[in-house]
């Protein structure tokens, strides 16, 4: 178990940990993707190393995937069960606007509504190489999953204890205060 902070929103958990996506173990993680679906860098290639090459093959079959679309894979050797491909950018290694962050996110988390998970984890989306900071990125996915009608519970993780600082700067700002929480996604 492992502490993290919790905003309790009635049918909605919103979960903030410091840790490893590729490790989590939630029924879905997001890829804030590129629409060629290259797992080439950063958290995409993370997940390629963590769970294998298979998850890009099966994602590029999906190709071009535009920003405010996303397609589901397999997980590989990865503790969740799905990989959700959010394109954040149309190629890699785009710089981006907070607006791509607003639809990817959207994308995401409507597939997961689709799938029917209960949980999903979600990096900082557009906050690697997209130029985004951490604290506007954090903000704009609480605002979007606040408002999603998503029932669940959806992890916010944050890759080292500054990026964890930031996000929850930025998810204060919408949902004001947390509480404490215990958490076994990691």
């Amino acid at each position: 178990m492992k502490e993290a902070i919790c905003w309790d929103l009635g049918g909605l958990r919103i979960i903030l940990v410091e840790g490893d996506i590729t490790r989590v173990k939630t029924d879905a993680i997001v890829n804030p993707a590129n629409s060629m679906m290259v797992m080439g860098g950063g958290v995409a290639g993370a997940i390629k190393r963590a769970g294998g090459h298979e998850i890009e093959v099966e994602a590029r079959r999906h190709a071009p995937v535009p920003v405010g679309k996303a397609v589901v894979t397999g997980a590989g050797r990865l503790r969740a069960r799905y990989v959700i491909h959010a394109p954040t950018m149309k190629y890699p290694a785009m710089r981006i606007g907070v607006e791509n962050v607003e639809r990817a996110t959207e994308a995401a988390i409507r597939l997961a509504r689709k799938l029917g998970v209960r949980s999903v984890a979600f990096p900082a989306m557009g906050a690697g190489v997209g130029g985004i900071p951490l604290k506007r990125s954090a903000r704009t996915m609480a605002e979007i999953v606040r408002r999603s009608g998503f029932t669940g519970d959806v992890v916010f993780v944050a890759y080292g204890a500054q990026a964890f600082s930031l996000m929850r700067e930025g998810i204060e700002e919408v949902l004001g205060e947390p509480a404490e929480c215990v958490t076994d996604y990691l």
